[in-house]
C-alpha cells in the first residue's frame, strides 16, 4: 500500500478562485480548514437561494477533499470499507457512502465516483479528507494506492432548474443520469461532469483541473447570468441543504452520530459481509437507535439555530436540534434535531426549541421541507 506526501502537508485554506472571489464582494469565513466565500455583494445569501430554486446558481466547492483508489481490485477493496454498496452501481456511476468506525460512527460521509474495477476516485469532506485516506492507506492490502489530491482539482456545482442549460452552452454534455458521470473535453483539457448536487434541484458537479478551474468558473459565470442566475456561496448551499434535510457532517453525522440516527441508514450496504463498523451497525439496527433525526418547522416568528435544546409540551427536553435556518422558500425557521426515541414525540406533535431563553413552538415534520427535483 501506498499514500501520497500531500495528505501530511498542512492545507492551503485558499482555492483556486480566491481572487475571483474577491473581485465579486465575497464574504469569507472559515469552513473545514478553507478560507471560503459565504455569499457575494448584491445579493446575499437570499437572493442566491432564489436563483437556485429558480434559475440556476454556481458554487465553488473546491475545498471538497479529493483522493484516489488505485490497483487490481480497489473496488473491491473500497467496497469492504465504506458503508453503501458498489455492487449496486456499475462504471461510470457516483454512490453517496459513509466511511464508519468500528463502534459505527461516521467519520465522513462522502461521493465515490466508479471509474472502474481498478480506480475509485474519492470526494470527501474537506476537514475529514486527510483522516480518510489515511484510514484507507492503512487498510489497503500490496498493490492498491490511495493518493490524496486535495489540490491537483477543483470542484464547481451548477444547480438549479436552467442548470443543464448552462453546461449545454459551454458544450459539456448535459443529458446524465442522476448520479452518472462523464469525462469531457472542454477547451484543451478534461472535466469530470457528474449529475448530482447538494441543493434538491437538478443539478452537476463539474471536477475540471486546479489550475483550470478559473476559466471554467469566469466560463460559467457567464452563461449563468445569461439565464438569471448568480454566483452563490456557502451561506445559500446550507440554507438550500437544510430545506432539503440533508446532512452536513459533524452536524446531522459524525463520529458520536450513526447512520440510523442520522436518516442514512440508506447509505448502508446491510447485504454486505464486511464493511467498517458492521457489526456495530447490526446491533444497533437490531436494538432500534436511541435517538432519529426529525425536521422542525417553527409555528411562530423565530429561527432556530443548531445545538438548541428541544422540549415537550410537558417542558421535558427530548433532543437538540442539529442544524438551523430562516428558509427563504418556505419564509420560516426550519431545523433539523435528533430526538430521543424513548420520548416518543411522533410527526406532527408540537414541540419547543429554546431559542436563547425564549419558546419557540415548532411542529415535527419529516424532511425535505420543499419538494426535491434532483432526479
Amino acid at each position: 500500500m501506498s499514500q501520497s506526501d500531500e495528505s501530511s502537508k498542512p492545507e492551503s485554506r485558499r482555492g483556486p478562485l480566491h481572487r475571483a472571489h474577491e473581485s465579486r464582494n465575497a464574504v469569507f469565513a472559515p469552513f473545514g480548514g478553507w478560507e471560503m466565500p459565504i455569499q457575494y455583494g448584491g445579493g446575499g445569501v437570499v437572493a442566491e437561494h432564489g436563483a437556485v430554486r429558480d434559475s440556476v446558481g454556481i458554487f465553488d466547492v473546491s475545498h471538497l477533499g479529493k483522493a484516489t483508489v488505485a490497483g487490481p481490485g480497489a473496488a473491491e477493496f473500497v467496497n469492504t470499507c465504506l458503508s453503501n454498496d458498489l455492487r449496486r452501481i456499475s462504471a461510470g456511476r457516483a454512490q453517496y457512502t459513509l466511511c464508519c468506525t468500528e463502534d459505527g460512527g461516521v467519520v465522513d460521509d462522502l461521493i465515490a465516483y466508479l471509474v472502474g474495477d481498478d480506480e475509485v476516485f474519492l470526494v470527501p469532506n474537506a476537514a475529514n479528507t486527510a483522516e480518510v485516506v489515511r484510514l484507507l492507506s492503512r487498510a489497503a492490502p500490496d498493490g492498491v494506492t490511495v493518493t490524496g489530491q486535495h489540490e491537483h482539482f477543483g470542484v464547481l456545482a451548477v444547480q438549479g432548474p436552467r442548470s443543464a442549460d448552462v453546461l449545454r452552452a459551454l458544450g459539456l454534455p448535459a443529458d446524465l443520469d442522476y448520479m452518472a458521470f462523464v469525462d469531457a473535453r472542454w477547451r484543451d483539457t478534461t472535466v469530470r461532469v457528474c449529475r448530482t448536487g447538494y441543493t434538491g434541484e437538478h443539478g452537476y458537479e463539474l471536477v475540471p483541473t486546479w489550475s483550470d478551474t478559473p476559466a471554467l468558473w469566469e466560463a460559467l459565470s457567464v452563461e449563468v447570468a445569461a439565464v438569471g442566475g448568480r454566483v452563490c456561496g456557502l451561506g445559500a448551499r446550507d440554507t438550500l441543504r437544510t430545506e432539503m434535510g440533508y446532512a452536513l457532517h459533524g452536524h446531522e453525522l459524525s463520529t458520536e452520530i450513526s447512520p440510523l440516527q442520522g436518516s442514512a441508514s440508506w447509505a448502508v450496504g446491510w447485504k454486505k459481509d464486511v464493511f467498517w463498523g458492521r457489526d456495530a451497525l447490526f446491533a444497533e439496527k437490531k436494538t432500534g437507535p436511541a435517538r432519529r433525526l426529525r425536521g422542525l418547522r417553527a409555528l411562530g416568528r423565530g429561527v432556530p439555530r443548531a445545538d438548541m435544546t428541544v422540549r415537550d409540551g410537558d417542558g421535558a427536553a427530548v433532543g437538540r436540534t442539529t442544524s438551523g435556518t430562516f428558509s427563504p422558500t418556505l419564509k420560516t425557521g426550519i431545523a433539523l434535531a435528533l430526538l430521543d426515541t424513548a420520548a416518543g414525540v411522533e410527526l406532527g406533535a408540537e414541540v419547543v426549541v429554546d431559542v436563547r431563553g425564549r419558546p419557540l413552538p415548532c411542529e415535527v415534520v419529516a424532511p425535505p421541507f420543499v419538494e426535491s427535483h434532483v432526479r
